[in-house]
């Protein structure tokens, strides 16, 4: 994995946790396709969530002059495929992230170290203390 992949998901993953998106994961993917460096993948608690997170995405992007390529499956909120060309956002609702299983389809993928924001930690802490 490279650097530079690894620096380059930073702004989307910033944009994904600025709607409270869950469990974000980034994959290099630069050496197995030429469809784009890294993927980025989430996913929210509802379709409107989903929609929610992937209209932030675009939103919080655009203002640091990124903008994608195109944008599928907002309206549905199921499966928000967002191309940045060089990095592609996958908005998922849980169910659905579940029954694609993209981390295990693309599991040759090297993954992006995430570093959990004090969010991730507290949500992660309290979702323990409820299995108590």
């Amino acid at each position: 994995m490279t650097t530079d992949v690894a620096s380059s998901v930073e702004p989307f993953v910033r944009a994904a946790r600025g709607r409270k998106a869950l469990q974000l994961v980034a994959l290099d993917v630069h050496a197995l396709t030429s469809v784009a460096d890294a993927f980025v993948i989430c996913s929210g608690r509802s379709n409107r969530q989903v929609s929610a997170i992937a209209e932030h995405i675009v939103r919080d992007l655009k203002t640091q002059g990124i903008r994608p390529l195109s944008v599928d499956g907002l309206k549905e909120g199921h499966w928000v495929l967002i191309d940045y060309g060089y990095i592609i956002v996958h908005v998922f609702y849980e169910p659905v992230r579940q029954f694609y299983d993209l981390e295990s389809l693309w599991s040759d993928a090297g993954r992006i170290v995430i570093e959990p924001d004090a969010a991730d930690i507290s949500e992660n802490f309290e979702e323990e203390d409820m299995d108590d």
